[in-house]
């Protein structure tokens, strides 16, 4: 699977290229990663006994800026899949314009079966493997899958013991009390609802009681689906790893994340509705469907099927190549997920500014911020889509990131 997620996000760059002009040679140095780090972390288990876990981070591209990237905790991490999601970040922060680069890390494991001060030293030793590649002005870790604000306090908690005094702007996605911002925990599932909101105006549809199935229902999910119930949207279905829930009439999401929070999983919730299987969730008939779990779960099978109008990308590369080119021939558009999930980085990005300048803004101004900024990269993938006759709304978004990350390598050169 990992494998199959960099063969897909170097089809997608090998799309575009027909829609951008970058000279060959640049376009031939974007689709190799900079470097890749793999650690191994011997760590003390609550038992007394030494477990050795792998760890990865890579850096694919800093001519725009440092590396930016989230660090998942998750049995399925390889180097090819933090290799994949580190490209797919490099176009993300092009995209949304954010002066970034792209990266990303992960360690094998399964943070479930550990206690909280198993996960502790774990990612205290992650840390001390990783920190001569990270730093504000190098690279910037957030969380991702498995990983939360707790695990930023911590990296930052023993970067800043190695530096001798505290820095906060090491990682994003910290807790408020440590140099996190108003936000930010919210921010990826805000501009999921964000996009979706604007590509229904696009398609000239009414978000009003449109049907929505999210599938994933973590803090992406579960915020996306709370913020579109708000917006008039009737979410009918979610689901997470333990399967789905499905209502017809719509959920009550306020109900479902309060049963989540209490018992971890869907499991167990029964006011009024089907369990449903992920894989019947991606088949439901819906406006929109909405994957916002692990990649490469929109198979050719699933395009085959599906029955939604519309594939709104909240996980980070969900769509497989082939399924693309169905769900494409199907007519059923899709909002790619370097510009729908980009809302996490773009509120790392003012958290991370506001570090570095020790000043902080309040909630009103980071969420318009968000919603200005993932504007204006909507509209210019739109318009790119429009002038330069894209087949599709991913093939434009990786014409702009491509283009912008192309231009800058063109203007430093080539050292030595």
């Amino acid at each position: 699977m990992a494998d199959d997620a960099l063969q897909n996000m170097l089809a997608q760059m090998e799309n575009a290229e027909p829609y951008i002009d970058i000279d060959p040679g640049v376009f031939e140095r974007l689709k190799h990663p900079e470097r890749t780090l793999k650690v191994s972390l011997p760590v003390e288990m609550d038992d007394g006994s030494v477990q050795v876990f792998e760890g990865y981070r890579c850096q694919f591209d800093s001519a725009r800026g440092p590396y930016k990237g989230g660090i998942r905790y998750h049995p399925g991490v390889s180097m090819d899949e933090v290799t994949a999601l580190s490209g797919w970040m490099t176009w993300k922060t092009a995209l949304v314009d954010l002066p970034y680069g792209g990266a990303k890390g992960g360690v094998v494991c399964n943070p479930k079966e550990m206690s909280d001060r198993e996960v502790e030293r774990l990612t205290r030793r992650y840390t001390e493997g990783i920190r001569r590649m990270i730093g504000p002005d190098i690279d910037v870790p957030a969380p991702d899958i498995n990983t939360d604000q707790q695990t930023m306090a911590w990296i930052m908690d023993t970067y800043s013991m190695y530096g001798g005094y505290v820095i906060p702007d090491v990682v994003t996605g910290k807790p408020i009390e440590v140099g996190g911002t108003a936000g930010r925990l919210e921010a990826t599932g805000r501009g999921v609802a964000i996009t979706t909101e604007r590509m229904f105006e696009y398609l000239d549809r009414d978000l009003e009681d449109a049907t929505v199935a999210v599938q994933g229902f973590g803090n992406v999910g579960s915020v996306t689906a709370r913020l579109l119930s708000n917006m008039g949207a009737t979410v009918v279905a979610v689901s997470d790893v333990s399967g789905g829930i499905y209502d017809p009439d719509g959920l009550d999401v306020m109900a479902v994340e309060q049963h989540v929070a209490k018992n971890a999983t869907l499991d167990g919730y029964e006011a009024g509705v089907t369990r449903i299987s992920n894989d019947e969730l991606l088949r439901l008939d819906v406006d929109a469907l909405i994957p916002a779990a692990i990649e490469n779960v929109i198979t050719e099978d699933v395009a085959r099927e599906t029955e939604a109008s519309l594939v709104v990308e909240a996980a980070n590369g969900p769509t497989t190549v082939a399924a693309d080119e169905i769900l494409l021939e199907r007519d059923i558009p899709v909002v790619p997920d370097i510009l729908a999930n980009a809302g996490g980085v773009i509120v790392s990005y003012l958290e991370w500014v506001q570090n570095s300048q020790q000043y902080s803004w309040d909630l009103k101004q980071v969420n318009e911020d968000l919603e200005g900024r993932l504007t204006r990269a909507f509209d210019e993938m739109l318009d790119t889509y429009t002038a330069r006759e894209c087949p599709d709304l991913r093939t434009a978004a990786y014409a702009v990131a491509l283009e912008r990350v192309g231009h800058a390598h063109e203007m430093r050169g080539l050292f030595p």
